[in-house]
């Protein structure tokens, strides 16, 4: 894993300098060794930060040249198949010296050998890079297909910048960094920037699956190209679903055993998360089964009960005979990551797990230098609550005609909620509703939505409305407000997690734990998005997703023949901090001081009314506002710590 930055800019005294500098600004990504090279000529700058896993010798450096001088490479991330693609291109006959065993020299091989179309669909990995030829002045920019590894450009003032963070772009003397209002009721809404935005105006992150060209001293940005489409991946494989369950289990089995055994490879010590939920359990399982010693596994507990996995991590990790590591944290030790959160997610991302997923990568980073993660389960195989939830609901919804359900809309957004949740605390606890006056609000809401698409987006939405309090803000379009650019799939089922894989996944999931783990140098790899289980996924019919009541059902028949049934059936739980109570208890004084009416106004980028009031609710307990109001925090932390 390591980072990189660049740009290309005519003319520019010490570029050497800055370049130097960028990299210095995403040390943590790559601590091991640096490197930085400027074609004077062309005035285009390349920086790379190095975290040695593979090769550890100086062979592995970067930028790294080709033999014949044409191409300049740096690259963040890992290659799994790249052993298979030296055999394929010393087969073909390439004539090629290899001068040691790291991927990015494979790489580089293969741009040079194959083009970077043909050599793109050949990786199976996660990756960002920048390949820069000097013969026809062009320079490609690649991004892995899940979008596990990050990669933002753009213009600012005179020079085209890229690089794994922002905070490696604003280095450069000619950043400006206009805040974009449209990004930022974007993350309103979704609690994350989504691609192809960054909070800053002029500034892209590069959509997964896809590269663009670069050309004219970075004046001609192409157009971003995809190399692999995941809709017509989803839409093939949904077409043509089928298989007996049985030849469809060890399919699985097989291809998750190779998946998880092609990320072990690593010339440095590894370990992997385990919060004893299916997902990091199946990954650790299927490390065990092909290790022959301990695998060193992870977790975090906390003290209060509701947000502890820590006893069933234990209960699996003494199953599987893993070396487990657990780490009870205190609510100060959660809490003391706040500060450190608007650094090292680099623009404004709101996810309350950024705090444990932070705390177990520093807990592992003790042991390891790489750890495998669970990520994608839910995605791939029907795993959330709120596939079942929304699929229930809108279920009968969709039943009940359109002018009914509006009447219906209209009644519960006027009913008195506050006075019912009252009225109910007198019925017997069985037939009383929790937290009755937050959800009969949303369920007005909800009750008007046309379609399972638009309800979904509803769902999944923090800020309803980001405009009403995003000051001069238009909220772009995106894939969950357009429903017709959705492709052809056989129902809400495979449309929520079809819209899941494309944003909520890269932009929520997989970013916190690029950041989290790249702020202490460890690198995370994530066994359950290699492109052929999602490719096997979608080819898997929906029965075998959801049966019997339950999500993930071929992937827990895997599991089974690792781990005893009854040792995983538990209710699931999420990787959560309990944010509510500690905005109305120790973090009430921070958070008073950043939603003030005055500071508010002052900035000038939310209207301080309906913030104000949702602060003044939430901390009363009339309502539960932690979500929207910890979105509000994060931005204003981040946006204090740009100065």
């Amino acid at each position: 894993m390591c980072g990189i930055a660049g740009f290309w800019q005519s003319h520019l005294a010490h570029s050497l300098e800055i370049a130097t500098r960028m990299g210095i600004a995403i040390e943590s990504r790559g601590p091991d060794d640096a490197g930085a090279w400027v074609d004077e000529a062309a005035g285009l700058a390349l920086s790379h930060r190095r975290l040695a896993i593979l090769d550890l010798s100086p062979a592995g450096h970067q930028p790294m040249h080709s033999p014949c001088g044409r191409y300049v490479l740096i690259y963040n991330g890992e290659i799994y198949n790249h052993e298979d693609l030296r055999r394929d291109l010393d087969s073909e006959g390439g004539g090629f010296e290899w001068r040691g065993h790291s991927d990015t020299e494979t790489l580089l091989a293969a741009l040079r050998h194959w083009g970077i179309e043909k050599t793109l669909k050949q990786l199976n990995g996660m990756f960002a890079f920048a390949l820069w030829d000097t013969r026809e002045q062009e320079l490609f920019l690649a991004r892995d297909r899940m979008g596990e590894k990050p990669l933002y450009y753009g213009r600012s003032g005179e020079v085209f910048l890229f690089g794994s963070e922002l905070k490696a772009l604003r280095v450069h003397p000619q950043w400006k960094g206009e805040i974009d209002r449209d990004a930022l009721s974007l993350y309103m809404r979704h609690n994350y920037v989504p691609a192809p935005w960054s909070i800053y105006r002029g500034m892209a992150k590069l959509l997964p699956a896809h590269y663009v060209v670069i050309r004219n001293s970075g004046r001609d940005i192409g157009d971003p190209r995809c190399y692999w489409d995941l809709a017509e991946v989803a839409e093939k494989g949904a077409a043509s679903a089928s298989g007996e369950p049985e030849a469809l289990e060890e399919e699985l089995d097989q291809l998750l055993r190779d998946a998880v055994g092609r990320r072990m490879a690593a010339d440095v010590p590894l370990g992997a998360f385990l919060s004893g939920g299916y997902d990091s359990t199946t990954v650790a399982a299927m490390m065990q089964a092909q290790s022959s010693r301990p695998v060193k596994t992870f977790t975090i507990g906390f003290h209060e009960e509701g947000y502890n996995e820590a006893t069933h991590a234990r209960a699996v990790a003494d199953h599987l005979a893993t070396d487990h590591t657990e780490l009870y944290v205190t609510p100060e030790d959660a809490m003391a990551v706040i500060p450190k959160l608007p650094s090292m997610y680099d623009e404004p991302f709101s996810d309350s797990s950024q705090i444990p997923t932070f705390l177990v990568s520093q807990l592992a980073r003790r042991h390891v230098t790489v750890s495998l993660s669970g990520d994608g389960g839910d995605e791939l195989f029907y795993g959330y609550d709120r596939y079942f939830k929304a699929n229930r609901i809108w279920g009968a919804l969709s039943r009940v005609p359109m002018p009914v359900r509006q009447l219906m809309s209209a009644v519960a957004g006027r009913a008195p909620a506050r006075s019912l949740e009252r009225m109910m605390g007198m019925l017997p606890e069985r037939m009383r509703i929790s937290n009755f006056a937050d959800r009969l609000p949303k369920l007005a809401e909800l009750l008007a939505h046309p379609s399972g698409e638009a309800f979904y987006r509803e769902l999944v939405s923090h800020a309803k409305n980001p405009g009403k309090l995003v000051l001069s803000a238009n909220e772009p379009a995106t894939l969950l407000s357009q429903p017709d650019r959705l492709p052809d799939l056989p129902g809400l089922r495979e449309r929520m997690m079809y819209l899941d894989m494309m944003t909520y996944l890269p932009g929520d999931i997989l970013t916190k734990v690029d950041r989290a783990s790249m702020a202490v140098s460890l690198e995370a790899r994530v066994p359950l998005l290699d492109h052929r289980v999602v490719e096997f996924a979608w080819r898997l019919p929906t029965e075998y997703k959801f049966r019997d009541g339950q999500g993930k059902w071929l992937l827990k028949q895997v599991l089974y023949r690792y781990v005893p049934r009854e040792l995983m059936e538990r209710p699931k739980m999420g990787f959560g901090v309990p944010v509510e109570h500690w905005l109305r208890g120790p973090l009430r004084e921070w958070a008073e001081d950043l939603l003030s009416e005055s500071r508010l106004a002052q900035e000038g980028f939310f209207d301080p009314a309906p913030i104000r009031q949702m602060w003044k609710e939430h901390v009363s307990g009339e309502r539960r506002w932690h979500y929207h109001l910890w979105d509000v925090l994060m931005f204003q932390a981040w946006l204090s710590e740009q100065g």
